[in-house]
């Protein structure tokens, strides 16, 4: 019998979520370093969504003040003993206040600002990035791209299977995505089994799913002007990005890379 889960394997272990998407090159962290260095950014980084601490724990390694932030209390013990340097605090990216002009850039990876599910959690999120930064300050992010879904079924047609071990275990994962067009959101259902005699775990999660042009509009509303929207390389391209890699000029694959500034209040 399934046992359906609101909680999630992998983000409540931040050790098994290492194991599972291991990232041994920091090439998520390295990325969002090279846009911040390629835009002039100043010291202050807060990581909103900051999971594990990798990529905060590479910013802070490249010399930058950073304040890692997530809503997960096991994420953040984890990145607390394992990836230490930053400041680890948590918050909710649907609104948070950890400072007015606290941060000179906030970064945003791997899907985090799609748990923005409504238009209100987003205009919440980039409102909070606006209190957040100081004038000129930079906002970076690396999503899913909504437009890839338009006349394209690959990611939905057949179920993705993983398996790996860790600690002993074989963890097998069965994940299928659909569109909701309503709610405009890519959800997901990954049912779980383990070799250990726990019971399967259907677990239930979603992202939004935004458009370029609709990206480009909630940043225009908050002050934001966007200095970077392509869909690679990147970190999770393939090809993946490269040390030196100019930005792309199409946001047709299945990746969307932001950087914007933060030009005036509204």
């Amino acid at each position: 019998m399934t046992v359906h889960a609101d909680s999630n394997l992998l983000t409540d272990n931040p050790a098994l979520y290492e194991a599972r998407f291991p990232d041994p090159d920091r090439l998520a962290g390295r990325w969002a370093e090279d846009r911040l260095r390629r835009h002039d950014a100043g010291p202050r980084v807060l990581d909103i969504g900051c999971g594990t601490g990798r990529d905060a724990a590479h910013l802070h390694r490249a010399g930058r003040t950073v304040t890692g932030a997530d809503l997960s209390e096991a994420m953040l013990g984890h990145a607390r003993a394992h990836h230490r340097g930053p400041s680890y605090l948590r918050a909710d990216l649907h609104g948070f206040d950890l400072g007015r002009a606290a941060f000179d850039a906030v970064v945003c990876l791997d899907s985090s600002l799609l748990y923005c599910h409504t238009n209100d959690q987003l205009d919440g999120f980039l409102a909070s990035c606006c209190h957040a930064l100081t004038p000129g300050g930079l906002l970076v992010a690396e999503m899913r791209n909504g437009a890839y879904l338009l006349g394209r079924t690959d990611l939905l047609d057949t179920p993705k299977v993983d398996a790996f071990t860790w600690q002993g275990v074989n963890y097998r994962s069965a994940t299928n995505l659909y569109v909701d067009h309503g709610a405009q959101l890519l959800r997901r259902i990954r049912v779980w089994i383990a070799d250990d005699g726990t019971p399967p775990v259907e677990q239930h999660s979603a992202w939004r799913l935004l458009f370029p042009q609709e990206l480009r509009h909630f940043l225009g509303a908050h002050g934001f002007e966007v200095l970077e929207l392509h869909d690679g390389p990147g970190p999770r391209t393939q090809p993946p990005w490269r040390e030196g890699d100019a930005p792309g000029v199409t946001a047709d694959g299945d990746r969307l890379h932001l950087v914007a500034r933060l030009t005036s209040t509204p």
